[in-house]
């Protein structure tokens, strides 16, 4: 049975088209379009996962969900390809970052997004929501101060976690040419022809 990616135009399925592509696995996309007003996903979602959130997968009659979760499952199933470094220090810092995405550097961002939509309302909370990502920002900047990726010099799986909150900051939160470690890691994951291939076969991602 082929896997099949469920993705949603510009979210954080991108990632799992693209650790695909790096890992060499064969998969189907079936692609779906937010809603023109509200940018949220079609209720088509549901009828895969009650939740109706991308990415999930299908495989041998299954869906997996949450993000994280399906990188570690696609690594697994790849024989351990991309997966955590085989030295101490390299598999916390893999298992740090592939979670770091998710439960720190998301949260924030989202809270700007709603504050953002708040109009006036949100004004209170618009310099304190922004601090938390410049914070996390300023400290993800020294933490690429001596290696090219977060696990080590290597592309992981976690890097691939890493790519869509840091292409988010450079969108909408404020990552620019003060950060050069972080700037450089973006070019050098967009320069990969494995990214390019999933962009193409993705459709259009704004994030890019």
């Amino acid at each position: 049975m082929t896997l099949i990616v469920h993705h949603l135009e510009n979210s954080r399925s991108q990632r799992i088209i693209w650790l695909l592509e790096e890992l060499g696995l064969p998969y189907e996309i079936k692609r779906y379009e937010r809603h023109p007003k509200t940018q949220k996903a079609p209720d088509s979602l549901k009828a895969i996962h009650p939740l109706g959130k991308s990415p999930m997968i299908e495989d041998d009659g299954e869906v997996i969900i949450e993000t994280a979760v399906i990188a570690e499952y696609l690594v697994a199933k790849a024989g351990g390809k991309l997966g955590a470094p085989s030295e101490s220090k390299g598999a916390r810092l893999y298992n740090q970052y592939l979670h770091f995405a998710e439960g720190s550097m998301m949260p924030p961002l989202y809270g700007s997004l709603v504050v953002g939509r708040l109009g006036l309302l949100g004004l209170p909370a618009r310099k304190p929501v922004a601090k938390m990502t410049t914070d996390l920002l300023v400290w993800l900047e020294t933490e690429l101060a001596d290696r090219d990726y977060f696990a080590g010099d290597e592309l992981t799986a976690a890097d691939i976690m890493m790519s869509f909150p840091l292409e988010a900051c450079q969108a909408r939160a404020g990552l620019d040419e003060r950060y050069p470690n972080l700037m450089a890691f973006l070019n050098r994951i967009h320069a990969r022809p494995q990214y390019q291939t999933a962009l193409e076969k993705g459709g259009p991602y704004a994030f890019a």
